[in-house]
């Protein structure tokens, strides 16, 4: 199909009829530097083959995941995704499959929906959990509006152990709504004093567990503090997989759960799509975004499931809407409850298990080089190191000697003084050798 690109007349005719002089008014409302000064310097268009050739070899440049010891985590973690997984997505009724409207010819889509929100609500130790978000930072910030919803008040607490992203995007979401957003500093070590920030017109606390840093922490006193202050704790959390050994923020008195999904039944996907959860109390179900599947029965009194909330501005009116999320992660949460179903609570502990294990490992050979630290006291896999050079510097001659290092706390959060600091994830797929060579390599560049 050729593509026909609109004429003067027709830009001129669209601008007229939202209003506005020229096509750069439509991005009014982007700061001045973030725009571009000129055009991208890219090539002149090439045939099919040249450039097929032209991205091979840039493609050709890059270090994949899979293919040398791998250490990355903070937010997307490498863990091993059975093939089953893979082969059922990719079946034609799961690959295709749409948004569930009609419930009488969407019963599969539905029940493995149902299926997802169990397993999500039980992971949590919540009530309800609905049919996923886009992913855990997005979903970090619909929590904080559900909060607001549901307190009547618009401020919010975020913890210095926050992933940096996931609060950016709550900044962002606040920034367009006039909300109050009161960050408290980086906390690496994992002992900020939260509580003294919540006031009387704190709506929520945002808290991450285990934290960006890799710190556990038990979430019961700063729940009871917002609580006793009418304010709400939200739990986040990017390592789903740990949930398999720590106790769930429900059992630790969360109002809200939300975090990221990826990490079972979902590849890296070069950082996307992933999969947001989402769980909550049950007397909160109605602020809840997204969509929320139920079961029931027919008129014959058999099982059957249903879109029993779906809470976007275009099923109810728009004012009433609690969020306007379109869809749920359909295919990334069924690969997540394939997983899940495949593991069961017995093999979720026991991956988690050697998780755990395999980061202990290594922290312990890691302290052993001298000048570097372990920062993170306690944690499932993944912890901080201080190292006696720049982090970011090492990760890249790491890099060069085959082993990919971690994630720099400077890529986080630049410019905030902890150019040394190196946070380093280590599953279930990674050796002994892998370990050997990660601190062979490390040893060569400190």
């Amino acid at each position: 199909m050729r593509y026909l690109p609109l004429t003067p007349d027709d830009r001129a005719g669209m601008l007229a009829r939202i209003g506005v002089p020229n096509v750069d008014d439509l991005f009014s409302g982007i700061p001045a530097d973030k725009l571009l000064k000129e055009p991208v310097n890219l090539p002149h268009h090439a045939g099919e083959l040249a450039v097929e050739r032209k991205l091979g070899a840039m493609a050709a440049k890059n270090v994949p995941a899979g293919s040398v010891p791998f250490f990355v985590g903070a937010g997307a973690y490498r863990h091993h995704v059975p093939a089953t997984v893979d082969h059922l997505i990719q079946r034609s009724e799961f690959l295709t499959s749409y948004t569930p409207y009609q419930p009488e010819i969407a019963q599969g889509t539905l029940q493995y929906l149902f299926e997802f929100q169990t397993q999500v609500a039980l992971l949590t130790g919540m009530e309800v959990a609905n049919a996923s978000m886009y992913d855990g930072s997005t979903g970090t910030g619909e929590a904080v509006l559900m909060a607001h919803r549901v307190t009547k008040r618009r401020k919010a607490v975020l913890s210095g152990g926050l992933h940096p992203q996931y609060a950016d995007v709550v900044k962002t979401l606040s920034a367009m709504a006039n909300d109050v957003v009161v960050a408290a500093p980086a906390d690496v070590t994992g002992t900020e004093d939260l509580a003294r920030l919540i006031d009387s017109e704190t709506s929520c606390i945002v808290v991450q567990n285990p934290d960006v840093f890799g710190n556990i922490r038990d979430l019961r006193p700063l729940a009871a503090a917002a609580q006793a202050k009418g304010a709400l704790l939200i739990a986040v959390f990017t390592e789903a997989l740990s949930l398999g050994l720590i106790e769930s923020p429900g059992a630790q008195g969360a109002d809200i759960v939300v975090g990221e999904g990826q990490s079972i039944g979902n590849g890296l996907n070069f950082g996307g799509p992933y999969v947001g959860l989402f769980a909550a109390k049950q007397k909160y179900l109605r602020q809840m975004p997204g969509r929320l599947c139920g079961e029931t029965v027919d008129a014959e009194g058999k099982r059957g499931f249903v879109l029993t909330l779906s809470t976007r501005e275009q099923h109810i009116r728009r004012d009433k809407a609690t969020s306007n999320i379109c869809t749920n992660s359909g295919l990334c949460c069924l690969a997540f409850t394939i997983h899940m179903t495949l593991l069961g609570e017995k093999g979720l502990r026991q991956v988690a298990q050697v998780n755990h294990a395999n980061a202990v490992d290594l922290a312990e050979r890691l302290e052993a080089i001298k000048g570097v630290t372990v920062l993170t006291s306690a944690f499932f896999n993944e912890f901080t190191v201080k190292l006696p050079v720049n982090a970011a510097e090492a990760v890249e001659k790491m890099a060069k000697r085959q082993v990919l290092a971690g994630v720099p706390v400077s890529r986080l959060l630049p410019g905030a003084g902890f150019d040394d600091l190196l946070i380093v994830a280590n599953t279930e797929v990674n050796t002994d050798e892998d370990r050997e060579a990660f601190v062979a390599a490390l040893k060569g560049v400190v």
